[in-house]
């Protein structure tokens, strides 16, 4: 009977969580697109070299709302309501402060930070908009992050996958609007992205004028503490979303190199899909957060293995039907973002979707165990396998690879390092089982 309830727990979060990243994956995606039939090549090859700077805000946000969540759920179900309280607060607090100095570098060195992505003076000027007009929105990124994650962890999952929906259809409906009725050009297309958490914000805001929120405001100070727990419980949520960050950058400068603009471009289309591919696994991962904690304040650590059970075997059904799909499909889905029909564009770029997603299923098990360590509070093995994934192996791993094997080497890169990173992690984890 248990077991039962248990599954239907992490059906209900697990989908809830799913479709809102999968909503906000689409309206990258509809950036992509829109930005390819608008701008050309040019533009996607600029829309790509800003991403890490997206991934960079998008995973502050996470890392304060996962970690701030993560202690929050754990404080509540061993009824530590004040405490619980207090986590809230402080994490309103370092995302106010995150916010502020995104908002400084984009006032003050918007051209440093264009260069040091390796726009050259072809997309210059695109990237530098997208940049600084995305820091401007940061506030509203940090604080729809963060209530997202509470939201979802005070038992609305559906609210927060709402607010993440609806975000997303501002969005895609304001990058068409701004990129062709109105010619915005980039512009546009960044400005419909900010649009995006502000929406987010206001559908929940029935729950947090509600009675049967669960988190609150209290009368607290900055507390050291509590700041050391945040980042260390949200850490692998920010590695995990700076991983895809250092990828793009790092395969950036090799392609520009091996390529040019027109390999960066081609990239960019493998780049957004797996955008969306990781929403799948970021949102199983998600999901099964607040069920893992709630377990495991309780003590009850069987349950909490059994929802990582679940977990695994729907990260592996969506593996193979993603893979699968893209092998099949891969000349469509590249010619949809090729507007300008370059035949060397479509050539990489599906070379690039075959060969890439082979680590389809080694990412959703890394995303989903690192989750797990971090709910569980084994801080350690959740930073060292997001660290090892997300810095320590892609980079030279890439630039080894690319020098031996050229294009075909930067694609398989990923695969062989989460490949590598799957082994290690099922061996953690066997050592945690037998009590090591």
């Amino acid at each position: 009977m248990r077991e039962n309830k248990l599954l239907r727990e992490f059906a209900r979060y697990a989908s809830w969580s799913v479709l809102g990243m999968l909503g906000l994956s689409c309206y990258i995606l509809a950036d992509t697109f829109f930005v390819a039939r608008g701008l050309g090549s040019g533009g996607l090859a600029a829309l790509n070299l800003a991403i890490p700077v997206y991934n960079l805000i998008a995973g502050t946000g996470l890392m304060l709302g996962m970690g701030g969540a993560i202690r929050y759920t754990i404080c509540r179900s061993k009824s530590e309501t004040a405490e619980a309280d207090r986590m809230f607060t402080n994490t309103i607090y370092m995302g106010v402060i995150a916010a502020a100095l995104f908002i400084l570098a984009g006032v003050f060195c918007p051209d440093q930070i264009t260069k040091a992505l390796g726009a050259d003076e072809t997309v210059f000027a695109m990237t530098r908009v997208y940049l600084r007009t995305l820091c401007f929105f940061t506030p509203a990124f940090m604080v729809n992050s963060i209530l997202q994650c509470f939201v979802r962890n005070d038992g609305a999952p559906h609210l927060a996958m709402a607010a993440t929906v609806s975000g997303s259809l501002v969005n895609i409906v304001l990058d068409y609007l701004f990129i062709f009725p109105f010619n915005m050009g980039m512009f546009g297309a960044v400005l419909a992205t900010g649009f995006s958490p502000v929406t987010g914000i206001f559908v929940m805001l029935p729950w947090w004028f509600g009675k049967r929120r669960g988190f609150h405001f209290t009368k607290t100070g900055m507390k050291l503490r509590l700041i050391r727990e945040n980042l260390a419980l949200g850490f692998p949520s920010l590695i995990g979303q700076l991983s895809s960050g250092i990828t793009i950058i790092t395969f950036n400068t090799i392609i520009l190199r091996l390529q040019g603009n027109l390999g960066v471009a081609a990239y960019g289309v493998i780049t957004n899909i797996a955008l969306v591919v990781a929403a799948v696994y970021n949102g199983v991962a998600q999901g099964i957060q607040p069920l893992i904690s709630d377990a495991y304040g309780r003590g009850r650590n069987k349950d909490a293995g059994r929802v990582l059970k679940y977990a695994m075997a729907a990260a592996v059904v969506t593996s193979v039907l993603t893979y699968g799909w893209l092998f099949v499909y891969a000349e469509p889905v590249a010619a949809v973002f090729n507007s300008e029909n370059i035949p060397a564009l479509q050539t990489m770029a599906v070379e690039g979707l075959k060969l890439y997603f082979l680590s389809n299923i080694f990412i959703g098990f890394n995303i989903i165990l690192a989750m797990y360590f971090a709910a569980t509070e084994r801080v350690a093995p959740a930073q060292v396998l997001s660290l090892l994934r997300g810095v320590v192996l892609i980079v030279p791993a890439a630039f080894i690879m690319a020098f031996f094997w050229g294009m075909t080497g930067v694609w398989m890169a990923v695969p062989a390092v989460e490949a590598a990173i799957s082994l290690l992690g099922a061996a953690v984890y066997r050592m945690y089982q037998n009590g090591g």
